[in-house]
Order: C-alpha cells, then sequence, then structure tokens
C-alpha cells in the first residue's frame, strides 16, 4: 500500500508536458475577400484541424492554437482564444468553433503589419511555448498601414516566427508569394502558395502540418 501511494503521488507530480508550439493562425478578411473565399477559408481551417495528421502532431507537441481575424489598420480580432491541445478530442469542438466564425470585417483595407503587430502581445499567454509562430494569409499585398518589414523585424526581436500563406490570382504569376516571402516571413519562416482561393484548403493542411512537424524551408 506504501508502495502505491508513493507511485500516485509521484505521478500526479509529474509535471504536464510541455508546450512546443503557438500558433496564431490568422485570416485575411480585407475587401479582396468575398464571401465565398471567406468560406472557403473558415472551411479549410477547420477541415485542416480535423485532418489526422495534424492532430497527431498537435497532441504530440501540445500545442496552443488561436485564431485571429484582420484586414485594415485598426481591423484585427481574437476570434478564437488560446485553446491548449491535450488529446485529439480537444479539436474536433476547436474545428466547429472555426467553422462556424462570423466575418469581424467587411470593406476594409489590407495592414499586415498591423495584422502581426496586434498578434505580438497574445503570445504573452503562452510564454511556457517553447515556439511561437504566426501563421499569416493574405491575397493581396499592403495598401495600408505601416511598413511590413517594421512588424517582422518586432516579430525577429521577439522570437517569433511569421509563416504565410499567398493567395495567387490565377494566371498572373506570383507577385503576392514574392511580397510575403520578401517582406513578411521571418528568416526562420516560409511561405506556402495557394492558386486562387479553391487551393487554400490543402494549402493550409500542408502548412500547418509543417509548422507542427518542424519542419523549415
Amino acid at each position: 500500500m506504501i508502495r502505491r501511494l508513493a507511485l500516485l503521488a509521484s505521478l500526479s507530480a509529474a509535471p504536464a508536458a510541455a508546450c512546443d508550439t503557438a500558433l496564431l493562425l490568422t485570416i485575411d478578411v480585407s475587401n479582396s475577400v468575398d464571401t465565398a473565399e471567406y468560406r472557403l477559408q473558415v472551411d479549410g481551417l477547420a477541415d485542416a484541424l480535423l485532418d489526422p495528421e495534424i492532430a497527431q502532431a498537435a497532441v504530440d507537441g501540445q500545442v496552443a492554437l488561436a485564431v485571429m481575424q484582420w484586414s485594415g489598420e485598426d481591423r484585427q480580432a481574437l476570434s478564437i482564444p488560446w485553446r491548449r491541445i491535450g488529446t485529439a478530442a480537444d479539436l474536433p469542438a476547436l474545428a466547429a468553433e472555426a467553422r462556424a466564425l462570423p466575418r469581424a470585417f467587411t470593406l476594409s483595407d489590407t495592414a499586415p503589419a498591423e495584422a502581426i503587430f496586434a498578434a505580438l502581445p497574445l503570445f504573452a499567454e503562452t510564454a511556457d511555448c517553447r515556439r511561437h509562430v504566426i501563421d499569416i494569409s493574405g491575397d493581396g499585398t499592403a495598401n495600408a498601414g505601416r511598413d511590413v518589414a517594421l512588424s517582422r523585424a518586432a516579430a525577429e526581436r521577439a522570437g517569433v516566427t511569421i509563416n504565410a500563406i499567398a493567395i495567387e490570382a490565377l494566371g498572373r504569376g506570383l507577385p503576392i508569394t514574392g511580397f510575403y516571402a520578401r517582406r513578411v516571413t521571418t528568416r526562420d519562416g516560409f511561405t506556402v502558395t495557394a492558386r486562387s482561393h479553391a487551393a487554400y484548403p490543402a494549402a493550409i493542411r500542408r502548412k500547418i502540418l509543417r509548422e507542427l512537424a518542424r519542419v523549415f524551408g
């Protein structure tokens, strides 16, 4: 009995599994994103959270996830506060919440720097996580707000990685990819290209899996 009590005491005193990654998923809802394109983004995000490989990586890393919508200079909304993923059972509710998200803003500019500046203080709530990552999407270059180079430098000083999904218009090269790769993502980050909003669901799945698997380009 004494040995059993000692064993139970040691188990209860064991520290919780460390949080590997705090991942803030940000969704572009600027004026260039119509209703159908917004729906592709939130449904794609929800589907990614239900993906078995992502679920396994999230549980293995005991990750923290949050969702923010952004557009113009003063248009940033934390739509889903930080959620800790302890088991695979935590993900279906989070996916359902993401799928049901009402759009936060309409008819607004594109200010990625302000989205990043708004995101950085949110990581104070996940100080125990080993890595802090902003996952930013966008289908246009900045037309409002501060220089994105300033926000990228602030993220790097804070030890926050910025990764991006560039949503391109079909048949016009890769201008959005170039903008995010050169101006927005941090030196330890990467950019994924989605060839149209219809390709966003596959891109977000690939991107989250890469982020949680800690494979960097």
